[in-house]
């Protein structure tokens, strides 16, 4: 079973449509059974950061979650903030992410800029493997992925980058360590690439 976690935030019926798309039926909760029973778990969010740590938090499942990822070695998938919240903390606020890949939250930074370019950074957006992972498997080569994020990944270990992206300059757009992956982009509104990409995780073993 996949579970998409529910504490309050994200896009959850949209991830659901667009993982029946690919014919995997999925289910939103926030009930501790069907964490437990999960296969896979897509961690969505969508907001300010603090907001949605506080909201998982006391959601008061994150002890659950951190035994089925560490110890059951279940796959996890953040999805924007979800995917932010797998690290350590984040410049948007002062509550801790999970930490369960090590970096932090970084705003862009708007000298490095051309002039033109706005932040949030909204829209579509072309993304670049870092590394082969079940993750990349038969994306196109020019995949582009929508995103609205103001903040991105700043990692500890280079290793852990996923895909990469560039707005103005270059910045990770994936993440990934071991059994936990996150993307910054929203897959569940990227039409074929974003479908590929579900498919890719919920065929990951």
């Amino acid at each position: 079973m996949l579970t998409i976690l529910n504490y309050g935030v994200g896009n959850l019926a949209s991830i659901k449509n667009m993982l029946k798309r690919v014919g995997i039926e999925a289910v939103i909760s926030s009930d501790e059974q069907d964490i437990q029973q999960a296969a896979k778990i897509i961690l969505p969010g969508v907001g300010a950061f603090d907001t949605c740590a506080q909201k998982l938090q006391e959601s008061g499942v994150t002890s659950l979650l951190k035994k089925k990822v560490y110890e059951d070695k279940i796959p996890l998938l953040g999805i924007c903030v979800g995917m932010q919240l797998l690290l350590e903390g984040s410049e948007e606020g002062v509550l801790p992410g999970l930490g369960w890949i090590k970096g932090k939250n970084v705003r862009f930074d708007v000298e490095k800029l051309p002039q033109h370019y706005k932040v949030p950074h909204i829209g579509w957006t072309e993304v670049t493997a870092s590394k082969k992972s079940a993750l990349t498997a038969n994306l196109e080569t020019e995949a582009r992925f929508y995103f609205v994020h103001s903040y991105h990944a700043q990692l500890a270990n280079p290793a852990d980058e996923l895909f990469e992206a560039d707005y103005g300059y270059r910045f990770t757009a994936g993440i990934q360590h071991e059994n936990i992956f996150g993307v910054q982009f929203h897959p569940e509104k990227s039409h074929r690439f974003g479908r590929q990409l579900l498919e890719n995780f919920v065929m990951y073993r």
